[in-house]
């Protein structure tokens, strides 16, 4: 764990802002954005000791940038890989009906996660695949069918389901990632994550339920002066506080648990007018068969993705086995980083054969609902087969 700042006395009352440029902000995203791995008792309290910022001030602050939108949600993310089969799934969808396509899986599907519309500079292999979504469907239920019937129901020509192969490290969070040079990465080759099925009792389930809902500013006052935010959830799941902790420790050591975060809005400009990031890039590369996890290690060590896959393309996008992530506010600035990877691969004894950027635009962000229980009463509902 990272070492402990010295804690700052708090702030006069009434003097949190909403703003992500706000020097006190900045430092209190700089942890809260993505350091905070695993389950924690007291998430609050840990941000304000790594970030030397007073528990008042971090709950006071969070909540502001809640309420403005610059942080879009504060939750404790699940490794749904392992909870749910998935895939990142690219749709061709005649133009008349790409928006109406979209406001339903972004509205109506809440198995659907980022729901994002795609271009790539000319025609190429795939271009015509201008929806991209993420989809999770719990055991025993089918992906294959799910996605039948977001096919009937929005009009989409065709899809092509692409699940991970295998997951490699991510990048840091949006504040600190302004600040990464082209090629900057860590000195070692990243780790690889498996994507096997963690099988879980109702008890876990329940407690789970109860764990990744996301927080209201209302629920973060729990946190003060020197309480839990989770001891709501824990009643919410008929559980003890100390059972409650109990079972969220054990769904982390079943690797099921990702990260208590905060989640900033990256997408749409904040109230202020200010943007995060501007440029989505979803990077496709194709490298040698049998080299894909020696790629993916190399890819996954860049500070600049924050996602990086072994996902299979097929012939419709060129062949291409590895995909990945980039955020960035300067169009050249992020061809500047795919540029350094690229070089790196080349230069790690991975040649490239072909690659190619995938950029965003409209988009919706938002996780993929993985309760087995609650599939189970909406595919009912829909004659989901």
């Amino acid at each position: 764990m990272p070492a402990s700042a010295e804690i700052e006395p708090a702030s006069p009352p009434g003097s949190a802002t909403g703003s992500v440029d706000d020097p006190l902000n900045r430092r209190i995203l700089a942890v809260s954005e993505d350091t905070l791995q695993g389950f924690h008792r007291r998430p609050m309290h840990e941000i304000a000791e790594r970030s030397g910022v007073a528990v008042e001030d971090v709950v006071r602050r969070i909540q502001a940038m809640l309420r403005s939108g610059a942080v879009r949600r504060v939750r404790q993310t699940m490794l749904a890989t392992s909870l749910a089969p998935g895939a990142l799934v690219a749709w061709r969808v005649p133009p008349a009906k790409l928006l109406s396509a979209f406001d339903f899986m972004a509205e109506h599907d809440p198995f659907s996660g980022h729901v994002v519309l795609r271009t790539t500079d000319g025609e190429t292999p795939g271009s015509g695949y201008r929806l991209w979504t993420t989809l999770k469907v719990p055991r025993p239920f089918s992906l294959e069918a799910h996605a039948e019937w977001l096919q009937r129901e929005t009009g989409a020509e065709a899809f092509r389901l692409l699940p991970a192969k295998k997951l490699f490290a991510l990048g840091v969070g949006h504040v600190r990632r302004k600040e990464i040079e082209p090629g900057d990465r860590t000195d070692a080759p990243g780790r690889v994550q498996d994507t096997a099925m963690v099988d879980l009792d109702d008890r876990q389930w329940r407690v789970l339920d109860a764990i990744k809902r996301e927080f209201t500013p209302e629920e973060l006052e729990a946190a003060l002066p020197d309480g839990s935010i989770w001891s709501a959830r824990a009643a919410e799941a008929g559980e003890r506080l100390d059972g409650f902790y109990e079972v969220a420790e054990s769904l982390q050591r079943a690797r099921v648990v990702g990260r208590f975060s905060t989640f900033l809005e990256h997408v749409k400009p904040h109230a202020d007018g200010a943007r995060v990031t501007r440029f989505n890039a979803l990077f496709h590369w194709k490298v040698p068969e049998g080299q894909e996890i020696e790629a993916g290690l190399e890819i996954g060590r860049h500070h600049c993705m924050t996602h990086a896959y072994w996902r299979e393309g097929g012939p419709e996008f060129g062949g291409v086995n590895m995909m990945g992530v980039s955020h960035g506010t300067d169009k050249a600035r992020v061809l500047e980083h795919k540029a350094a990877i690229d070089r790196h691969l080349e230069e790690a004894g991975i040649s490239v054969g072909y690659t190619n950027v995938f950029w965003g635009g409209k988009s919706e962000i938002k996780p993929s609902e993985v309760s087995p229980r609650v599939y189970a009463a909406f595919a009912e509902e829909r004659g989901i087969a």
